[in-house]
C-alpha cells in the first residue's frame, strides 16, 4: 500500500512533466563532458570560472590529503577544527569584509543558511523573503519558528509596507544575491536601507554572485555596501571549483553563530583537504581576474545572440541566463532538441518556477570558448524557425 501510493505520485508527476531524473556524467567537469557513453558540450554547471577542474586547486587538494589526511574525524567544537580551515577562514573573512570581519565555514551552503536564519531568529522574530528566494532560505524561516513575510520579488515598496507594520523585536531581511533562477542581482543598497531603518539584519545569499561580480566579492561590493548588519553567505561549490560554504558577518554573529547553530555545531567538520583546496580558489579569484573578464564576454556574446530569438532572455549579467519558453512540455522538447545535437542544456519547470515560466537555464563559464558558446546560439536560431 505504501509503495503503491508513493508510485502513484509518481506518475502524477510523470504526466504533469515533473519527473525528476539524474544524468551520469563520466568525465571531469568541462565544457565539453561525457555522459552515458555520450559527449556533450554543457551548459548546465555553476562552475562560473572553470575552476572545478584547474590543476593547481586539484594539487592544493593533494598536499591537504598529504597534511590532513582524508576526513575531519569529528565536530569543529570538539576536536575537527583544524588550522587549514582556521586559516581558510581568516582569508576569507579578509577577502570579502576586510578588517572587523570574521567568517566561519560550513559543509553546504544549505547549512549555512539554515545556520544563521535559526540562530538569529525564534519565534518572537520575524523573516521578510524575497519569493524567489532558495529553498534554504525558506526552510530556513520554517525551522526559526519566526513570523515569515514573503515580498514579491524585489518589491522595495512592498517589503517596506511589511516592515512598517511589524513590531517584532528581532527582524531578518533574506535575500539571494544573484537569484538562482533569474540571474538578476538584488537591491541590497534598498533593502540595506530598509535594514538600517527598522534596525534588522539583512542575510544575503551569495552562492552565484562569489568569484563572479564585485571583484569576485560578491554583491555587496558590487553594490559598494558595508555594514555591521549586513551578513553573507557564499558557497565554495560554484565559482570556487570546490565544495563547502561560509558565511561572512561581524565578529560577533560568528560568535554566536558558533556558540548556538545546530547545523554547525551538531555536525562533522568537512575534510580539511578541501579547505586547503579552497585556499587556492580564494587567490585564484583574488588575483587573477583574467577569469572574470573572460566570463563576461561570454555573457556579453551569448545575449547579443540572442536578441532576435522568439523566447525572451531575462535581463541578466550575470552567469545565469534565463531563456523563458513557457510550458513543460515545450521547454522539454526544446532541451530536448539541443540534446540531439550535442548539447547540453537543462529545462527548469514549476515548482523551482512559477508555472507557465518553464524555461532553459543556460549556464555560462570561463571556460567556455566563443565558438563553444557560438554553437550554441546557432543551435537556439535553427530551433526557432
Amino acid at each position: 500500500m505504501l509503495i503503491s501510493a508513493l508510485q502513484a505520485k509518481l506518475d502524477a508527476r510523470a504526466k504533469a512533466g515533473l519527473t525528476r531524473t539524474r544524468r551520469v556524467v563520466s568525465t571531469k567537469s568541462a565544457p565539453q563532458v561525457s555522459r552515458h557513453g555520450r559527449d556533450f558540450l554543457q551548459f548546465a554547471s555553476n562552475d562560473y570560472l572553470g575552476l572545478a577542474s584547474d590543476p593547481r586547486i586539484a594539487a592544493a587538494a593533494q598536499r591537504g590529503i598529504e597534511n590532513w589526511g582524508v576526513g575531519a574525524g569529528a565536530s569543529h567544537l570538539i576536536s575537527g577544527h583544524t588550522e587549514i580551515v582556521d586559516t581558510l577562514e581568516r582569508e576569507i573573512a579578509d577577502f570579502i569584509g576586510g578588517a572587523l570581519t570574521g567568517a566561519l565555514t560550513f559543509s553546504s551552503g544549505y547549512m549555512a543558511n539554515l545556520a544563521v536564519i535559526t540562530a538569529l531568529c525564534d519565534g518572537k522574530a520575524a523573516v521578510f523573503s524575497d519569493a524567489l528566494n532558495h529553498a534554504c532560505i525558506i526552510d530556513g524561516a520554517r525551522l526559526s519558528g519566526a513570523q515569515k513575510f514573503i515580498f514579491p520579488h524585489a518589491d522595495i515598496a512592498a517589503l517596506s509596507a511589511m516592515l512598517d507594520t511589524c513590531g517584532a523585536d528581532c527582524k531578518l531581511i533574506a535575500t539571494d544575491g544573484v537569484f538562482s533562477m533569474d540571474g538578476d542581482i538584488a537591491p541590497l543598497a534598498d533593502y540595506l536601507a530598509l535594514a538600517e531603518k527598522h534596525d534588522a539584519w539583512l542575510l544575503v545569499d551569495d552562492a552565484h554572485a562569489f568569484g563572479v561580480i564585485g571583484r569576485g566579492r560578491g554583491t555587496a561590493a558590487y553594490c559598494n555596501l558595508k555594514s555591521d548588519r549586513l551578513i553573507t553567505m557564499g558557497t565554495l561549490g560554484k565559482a570556487a571549483g570546490v565544495a563547502g560554504a561560509f558565511v561572512c558577518a561581524h565578529p560577533t554573529v560568528i560568535e554566536w553563530l558558533i556558540n548556538t547553530a545546530r547545523s554547525y555545531i551538531f555536525t562533522t567538520a568537512a575534510p580539511p583537504l578541501l579547505a586547503s583546496a579552497a585556499i587556492e580558489a580564494l587567490r585564484i579569484i583574488r588575483d587573477e581576474p583574467a577569469a572574470q573578464a573572460d566570463l563576461h564576454a561570454r555573457i556579453a556574446q551569448f545575449r547579443a545572440g540572442c536578441a532576435q530569438l522568439p523566447w525572451k532572455l531575462l535581463d541578466s549579467e550575470t552567469a545565469i541566463q534565463p531563456l523563458i519558453v513557457g510550458g513543460n512540455d515545450a521547454v522539454l522538447a526544446l532541451s530536448a532538441a539541443l540534446e540531439a545535437r550535442g548539447l547540453w542544456v537543462p529545462a527548469i519547470r514549476p515548482p523551482t518556477v512559477a508555472a507557465g515560466t518553464a524555461r532553459l537555464r543556460v549556464s555560462l563559464s570561463a571556460a567556455h570558448s566563443a565558438p563553444q558558446v557560438h554553437t550554441l546560439i546557432d543551435a537556439l536560431h535553427d530551433l526557432a524557425h
